[in-house]
């Protein structure tokens, strides 16, 4: 999994802003709103244009297309887009394969579960979600692509206690077992006790390390 480097990344609400987040490494943004967190986050993703440089293992988002990238560095946003009617039309996926790979189904699976669903959620209909369901869904999607990068925007914010620290746990684990760097915006400072291994804050336009 990938080493993230982010060097003079200027966003249009600040910077510019340089720090790195190793392999494995949870690294938390926290400042007030509309300092520019999300519009940092975007950026980092390809989501927003911004001057500076971004490198994964040290190669340069700039040598790779836009779905290569964003494959590589997930976004999860504090709400969470569908665009089809049933959840298991987002998931094609997960489902088994004429049989085929039953440990990656088993895996899915298994992840489905830890989030708090059993397989009936790929029937269910999107409407009838409520926002913590849909959230816990959201990471689940971003989790399929195995990424090398979760970039993290208040993923928690909409969830009831309970799973807010099933969602902890679930992201724990994926980044311990597979080495992908996390940078996670949050505003609780319990949380970022519990899941940071360094803490940025936000000094005006600039970043800098939390005390």
């Amino acid at each position: 999994m990938g080493r993230l480097v982010i060097e003079g990344l200027q966003t249009r609400n600040g910077g510019p802003f340089s720090f790195s987040v190793e392999r494995g490494e949870c690294v938390t943004l926290y400042g007030p709103s509309g300092c520019g967190k999300t519009l940092l986050l975007r950026a980092i993703a390809d989501l927003d244009p911004a001057e500076g440089t971004v490198l994964l293992d040290g190669e340069s988002r700039a040598g790779m297309t836009a779905p290569q990238w964003r494959k590589k560095v997930g976004w999860l946003a504090a709400e969470s887009a569908w665009w089809f009617d049933r959840v298991g039309e987002h998931f094609p996926m997960v489902g088994k394969v004429n049989g085929d790979f039953p440990d990656v189904w088993k895996k899915r699976i298994q992840c489905l579960e830890q989030l708090g669903f059993g397989e009936e959620v790929l029937g269910w209909r999107i409407e009838r979600m409520s926002t913590g369901e849909k959230q816990r869904l959201a990471l689940f999607r971003l989790l399929l692509n195995e990424p090398q990068v979760l970039l993290l925007d208040e993923p928690t914010a909409a969830l009831d206690p309970t799973n807010v620290f099933v969602m902890e746990k679930v992201i724990g684990e994926f980044r311990r077992s597979t080495g992908a760097a996390v940078v996670w915006v949050s505003h609780d400072p319990e949380q970022v006790q519990r899941v940071a291994d360094h803490s940025l804050k936000f000094n005006g336009s600039r970043l800098e390390a939390a005390e």
